[in-house]
């Protein structure tokens, strides 16, 4: 068997290593040399789907033996998969695109395998992530990535919640059948005018990206002036200007009031009657006395 490139120094953990390899998200020939060494070194490559890796592999001339490993892969494939690294045989984790892990499944193995003190090797690539921040403009350099929004609930609403307050850019992965909601979900959250990216197909033959405030983009998702099929990456813009200005202002006053009710609320515990707490603290931070006087029920 050929050797694998970044054979461990001597002292490192016993067993094989684990090459987590990144595969083109659309062209097949977004592939680096390296993963390309690796995939054909390797005695045994798991795959999420072992069809669509052969096509990569086929147009590569890589022979390498497949076995299948995705997110409803019974327990036992992973310990499969472990119990071959222990043998001392290298093992390649690849998914049908981008990099085992990001949304993708491979979390599993490389903790389980890492756990046992295994030695696990990146192999870096394509990402959709990196594509569409770059290829977006408006993300800024200090950035956050959500992967795929929860499709309703509590949870979802904390997450855009969490998004809107954010200074920094989003990047948001969503299948087709939600872009519309999800844009208008976000509309509402973070403004309307909140720049904004619609990435489809990102590297593919019929690759788009639609720059416009969140606002138009829902209002074209509505209207069916987007194109709604293929893989997609939603970027949200950074905070710029006065949007930063006017939400660091806002929150600065939420915190004020809500450190004037506190001390309306010390005041009336000490015996002063509310009407006259609310009175003096009015008098002394500037907020309406009617902001202060409900009871804290009532606000």
């Amino acid at each position: 068997m050929t050797q694998a490139p970044d054979a461990p120094a001597d002292g490192q953990a016993a067993g094989g290593r684990l090459y987590v390899v990144a595969t083109p998200i659309g062209n097949l020939a977004d592939v680096t040399l390296r993963a390309l060494e690796v995939l054909r070194a390797v005695p045994l490559i798991a795959a999420e789907d072992t069809r669509l890796t052969r096509r990569l592999l086929d147009r590569h001339g890589v022979e390498t033996k497949t076995v299948s490993y995705h997110a409803r892969s019974a327990p036992a494939r992973e310990a499969q998969l472990v119990e071959h690294l222990s043998r001392g045989q290298d093992l390649a984790l690849v998914t049908d695109a981008g990099t085992p892990g990001i949304s993708d499944p491979g979390e599993g193995l490389v903790a389980a395998w890492a756990a046992r003190g295994g030695v696990v090797i990146p192999i870096p690539g394509a990402s959709a992530v990196l594509a569409a921040v770059a290829a977006s403009g408006i993300a800024g350099p200090r950035w956050s990535f959500e992967g795929f929004l929860p499709k309703s609930g509590r949870e979802r609403k904390e997450r855009l919640a969490r998004i809107a307050a954010d200074e920094r850019g989003t990047v948001i992965y969503e299948a087709p059948s939600r872009v519309g909601a999800t844009l208008l979900a976000l509309a509402d959250a973070c403004g309307p005018e909140r720049a904004a990216a619609v990435c489809r197909e990102l590297t593919k033959l019929h690759e788009e990206i639609v720059r416009a405030s969140l606002g138009e983009l829902s209002r074209r998702a509505g209207h069916g002036e987007l194109t709604l099929r293929g893989e997609f990456a939603i970027v949200v813009g950074e905070r710029r200007g006065a949007e930063a200005v006017s939400a660091a202002a806002e929150a600065e006053a939420s915190a004020d009031l809500a450190s004037a009710i506190a001390q309306v609320e010390r005041l009336v515990a000490a015996g002063t009657p509310r009407g006259e707490s609310a009175r003096r603290v009015a008098a002394a931070t500037g907020i309406p006395r009617r902001q202060l006087y409900g009871a804290p029920g009532d606000r």
